[in-house]
């Protein structure tokens, strides 16, 4: 099982994260945690969208999730794409994206159009990244690669899109129309994980190879840095909000943690024991939550930023 996106933290007190069957919400500040999604029994969509595939879905086994402004996407092992508003009962969109015999859904992204409009990007294993609307939870474009698309990350002023895959090549297209404008060449084996640096310069990949590689999307020609794990492939990567950071995960065991600012020279290296669901930082920066998926030690770990200078910031 690939575990790599299945933990969401909404601010340095709320986590969203999978156990079992169920999405849990924790807060750390009152020190326990809540269900807010059971996906092992029938899901009815509430509401009724007109030209949306919306259907009754039950047993899902979800794969990844993500949660933004309030709504939660999550993905399927039998390619499902569920949707939830955090503020109301019940699910508001189901459907299965894709019915192949391998038709997993890898990723799911929350992102904003140009036009301001949110929407939820999915990325599968039948070779398709599929974008929905997120008001009318239409499907409102669809663009066909030629391997399995383990991985899609919106850069943040919403136009460009990585697509990573089963190849050893990574993707740049066009947000707006799904046309390829760049091809990052350097990686050695297929890619699971991709992040944009908050500046939208730097769009960092990670890949089975145990490498995350640096790009440069002003000259793509090849990557200005190679980031390596300890054993695992690289299947997570996230960015603090306000860039300083960059966090990778393996599939167990390791997260590194790099200073943008030293030209992600220093690195801070977490020994864990288990298997990693997601890594996530607050919004705020100040904490960064990992989940471990092991059956006999399944945990979630926070850890929190330190800050050797604030006072400075007084002194200047």
């Amino acid at each position: 099982m690939m575990l790599r996106n299945l933990l969401w933290s909404t601010s340095k007190h709320d986590v969203y994260l999978m156990q079992n069957y169920s999405v849990m919400h924790w807060s750390s500040l009152l020190g326990k945690g809540e269900e807010v999604l059971n996906v092992a029994r029938p899901l009815a969509p509430t509401m009724k969208y007109p030209g949306s595939a919306s259907q009754a879905l039950s047993r899902v086994q979800i794969s990844t999730m993500a949660v933004r402004d309030g709504l939660m996407a999550a993905g399927g092992f039998q390619g499902e794409l569920i949707c939830k508003y955090l503020n109301q009962p019940g699910v508001v969109f189901a459907t299965k994206i894709s019915n192949g015999e391998n038709a997993i859904t890898n990723a799911v992204d929350i992102s904003y159009s140009p036009t301001g409009s949110m929407r939820v990007i999915t990325a599968n294993n039948d070779q398709q990244v599929r974008i929905f609307d997120a008001k009318s939870f239409v499907c409102t474009n669809h663009y066909a690669f030629p391997w399995s698309v383990n991985n899609t990350s919106v850069s943040p002023d919403d136009k460009l899109l990585a697509i990573l895959g089963d190849s050893p090549e990574c993707l740049l297209a066009d947000a707006q129309s799904g046309k390829v404008v760049s091809n990052l060449k350097g990686h050695l084996d297929y890619s699971f994980s991709s992040a944009w640096h908050p500046d939208g310069r730097i769009l960092a990949t990670g890949n089975q190879d145990t490498t995350c590689r640096l790009w440069d999307i002003r000259n793509t020609s090849q990557s200005i840095a190679v980031l390596k794990g300890r054993m695992g492939a690289i299947r997570a990567i996230k960015f603090t909000s306000d860039g300083r950071f960059m966090a990778m995960a393996e599939p167990a065991d390791f997260v590194h943690i790099f200073d943008t600012q030293s030209d992600y020279g220093t690195c801070q290296e977490i020994d864990l024991f288990g298997e990693i669901a997601g890594i996530s930082f607050s919004p705020d920066t100040e904490a960064l939550f990992i989940g471990v998926a092991d059956r006999t030690y399944g945990s979630l770990l926070e850890f929190n930023r330190k800050h050797y200078h604030h006072y400075l910031d007084y002194v200047l």
